[in-house]
């Protein structure tokens, strides 16, 4: 009877929360001493909103990008260590792709690097969606309406996120460096370590946390490498900075992030259970895992995104300063609106009016616990919305004007009511999207997603 062959330690070089965050290269170069033999980065997120989906463009800096980059690159050519990267250009559709495969084909040019590149799409095309939609394979998440297919026609940029298995088969197919679209954090750096036979639910776990790399250690920071090694029954967490360690609390605290529920983090076929898991502290600002489990599901399910265009946004930014018209803020806006309702009258211009208040309920709006203002001053984000430029600056040139000569019960002085820290005071912010499609679809086959290989 043949013995299982026990598994070396596998090390995971984790370079930052986001590619174009930047990173140390004192770390970077402590990371490659450790001879780690995966280098990888998520490279994007749903978090900075649907517009960069929507208009193609990355958030993160593309100089920014391509230094990150060609420190993992090079480094990873020259020792022959596989980088991956998911996610690319922050939302993962073909234009964000596109522009990170841009970067790196430079990089390859400028730095005279020779490797086989893998690519991994993640646009799903609308007829697909149709389909699915139509035999009943795709469902909504929490909190999310059920999808029409008018909405599916309306909607930008379609995307899904991405499992371990379009990474399996690139590197498979002997890729040195991976660029794929939207991915499922935790796949970036799991897929390799699951191929050679780790432990799918530690592998994922550990992607879990390396997918931002420092940030999950004291002092976090999303601009410092870590590193994670992978052994058959638990995985190891290590800073790569003298300023900074992994706790218990810490790696924990970063696993229950942006989850709804702690013990069962759903992804790409099937989810990560953690109801037996454990954090030690092992020393020298180590900490070891054990006991996270994959329960892979059936059928299979992926999340798709999408975007849709709502119109145009204009904004102005202005202090309040007038203890009286604090006070009575909330009535004041209410009457200001009003005003330009009444202005407006049966005018074409129908748009949207915003008041985001900060100092008194800006970021958490008719959630925020604390009803009375005790600010000394205030600061007011007037945002419109409309259905071209053109009638969003129009609609906010008339609230911003009536806002600031507004005549409210125990005004004293008549100059304004409003200060402004910036002339041109208001501002066109361009195209507005939102969230049309945020689901689950399911797949007949993990290998849904097309992928290639091309030599530089």
């Amino acid at each position: 009877m043949k013995t299982k062959k026990k598994l070396p330690p596998f090390k995971i070089l984790s370079t930052t929360a986001i590619l174009g965050y930047g990173f140390p290269e004192s770390s970077f170069k402590r990371g490659l001493s450790k001879k780690p033999d995966l280098i990888a980065a998520d490279a994007g997120s749903t978090d900075p909103g649907p517009y960069y989906l929507g208009s193609g463009k990355s958030f993160t800096d593309r100089n920014a990008v391509k230094r990150d980059l060609k420190l993992m690159i090079r480094a990873g050519v020259e020792r022959k260590i596989p980088v991956v990267i998911g996610t690319a250009g922050g939302s993962g559709a073909r234009p964000h792709l596109e522009w990170c495969l841009d970067i790196v084909r430079e990089i390859a040019r400028e730095e005279n690097l020779h490797f086989r590149l893998g690519i991994a799409y993640a646009d799903v095309d609308k007829e697909t969606v149709l389909k699915s939609l139509k035999q009943k394979k795709i469902k909504p998440l929490p909190f999310v309406p059920e999808l029409t297919p008018e909405v599916v026609e309306q909607s930008e940029n379609i995307v899904a996120q991405m499992g371990v298995e379009p990474f399996i088969k690139l590197l498979q197919e002997g890729s040195e460096v991976i660029i794929a679209g939207r991915s499922y954090d935790p796949a970036v750096f799991a897929a390799l370590p699951i191929s050679l036979g780790y432990d799918p639910g530690l592998a994922f776990h550990l992607g879990k946390i390396l997918e931002c790399a420092a940030i999950a250690a004291t002092p976090g920071s999303g601009s410092d490498c870590a590193l994670g090694i992978l052994e058959e029954d638990s995985f190891i967490l290590e800073s790569l900075s003298p300023e900074r360690k992994f706790t218990p609390q810490s790696a924990a605290a970063h696993t229950l992030y942006e989850k709804s529920d702690p013990y069962q983090l759903p992804g790409p076929g099937g989810m990560i259970d953690l109801r037996e898991c454990s954090f030690e502290d092992i020393g020298n600002g180590r900490v070891r895992v054990r006991g996270s489990k994959f329960v892979p599901s059936d059928p299979y399910w992926i999340k798709i995104e999408g975007v849709r265009l709502i119109g145009f946004r204009s904004i102005s930014i202005a202090g309040v300063r007038d203890p009286i018209m604090i006070d009575k803020i909330d009535s004041i806006l209410k009457a200001v609106e009003t005003k330009v309702r009444e202005i407006l009258g049966k005018d074409k211009n129908q748009g949207r009016i915003y008041f985001h208040v900060y100092g008194k309920n800006g970021v958490m709006g008719d959630l925020e616990p604390v009803k009375k203002t005790l600010s000394h001053e205030l600061g007011i984000v007037i945002e419109t919305i409309g259905k071209t430029q053109e009638e969003a600056d129009s609609l906010l040139a008339l609230t911003r004007s009536v806002l600031l000569h507004y005549g409210y019960e125990g005004r004293i002085s008549t100059a304004g009511n409003l200060a402004f820290p910036f002339s041109p005071s208001d501002v066109a912010m361009g195209k507005v999207y939102e969230f049309s499609i945020y689901h689950l679809m399911e797949l007949n086959d993990p290998n849904f997603f097309r992928t290639e290989v091309e030599e530089l």
